[in-house]
């Protein structure tokens, strides 16, 4: 048995749980801030048996998108932060751990 932890973006989330869903993958879905941007993410938890993981992950793949978003840079001054210009930057997509599951039980 596999674990996969897959970390998708909040604008994406919704839609990679009904297709995971809708083709009989369970999940957990944990809400989750990114450290880069502080943006909203969410973390699914989905066991899997070892043959279905491409297919799990391929169904993220297909929900997960890329986006540009303009985001506020940041400068450091003496006395705080100071907004300057802001910076496109790429977001969206999933990062996808695959973890082994030493021991599964549904109590």
């Amino acid at each position: 048995m596999k674990l996969i932890v897959a970390i998708v973006n909040y604008d994406d989330a919704n839609s990679v749980t009904q297709a995971l869903s809708k083709n009989g993958f369970s999940s957990t879905r944990l809400s989750t801030t990114g450290g880069f941007l502080l943006a909203g993410n969410v973390t699914l938890l989905i066991g899997v048996e070892e043959d279905q993981v491409q297919a799990a992950i391929d169904l993220i793949r297909e929900r997960s998108h890329s986006r540009k978003q303009m985001v506020p840079a940041l400068t450091e001054m003496s006395y705080g932060f100071m907004p300057v210009m802001p910076v496109e930057v790429t977001v969206g997509g999933a990062t996808v751990f695959v973890l082994d599951v030493e021991r599964f039980e549904r109590l």
